[in-house]
């Protein structure tokens, strides 16, 4: 189930990444105001950064719950 929950936080970081930062490259890219979504970049990654980091530990209570119910029996 552990090995479960990895996967699934991969994929949804890696689905609310795509969909961030795809298009603000491409706004970055063809619209003249484009450059002043610079700015927002540094913020961007950061909550990206937070969004990993919160499902990582989403993803490693299911594998220490799993390690402790192992070491009862």
């Amino acid at each position: 189930m552990s090995r479960h929950r990895f996967v699934v936080a991969i994929s949804l970081w890696f689905l609310v990444a795509l969909g961030v930062i795809v298009p603000l490259v491409w706004l970055i890219n063809n619209r003249d105001w484009g450059v002043a979504l610079m700015l927002l970049v540094p913020f961007i990654v950061y909550g990206l950064m937070r969004l990993g980091r919160l499902l990582e530990a989403w993803a490693n209570t299911a594998h220490r719950s799993s390690a402790s119910d192992s070491t009862l029996r």
